[in-house]
């Protein structure tokens, strides 16, 4: 009788389809996914995602866009870096 192995993971349900690497990645990005994120406007780990690039906090009930599978994304945060930069530099030119 074969020695049953350990679980499958949320990439189990893909077989022996796809590929090895394919199904880690899926499993790791639904892993990320499924992870507490911090809400940006009251700070509790309470985030979920409700839909491709929406996410809502249980705690608040804030619910804002974002990546797909991340609330947050590199971009995201650069362009954030941009706008505070620009709005400091704005601040600096009136005073």
């Amino acid at each position: 009788m074969a020695k049953k192995r350990g679980q499958t993971g949320s990439a189990g349900r893909f077989g022996a389809r796809y590929g090895r690497i394919a199904r880690r990645r899926v499993a790791e990005i639904e892993d990320e996914m499924r992870e507490d994120h911090k809400c940006p406007d009251c700070g509790a780990d309470r985030v979920e995602r409700q839909g491709t690039g929406v996410w809502e906090c249980g705690s608040c009930g804030y619910t804002f866009t974002g990546g797909a599978y991340k609330p947050e994304t590199p971009a995201g945060r650069t362009v954030g870096r941009s706008i505070r930069a620009a709005l400091a530099e704005e601040e600096g030119d009136e005073a």
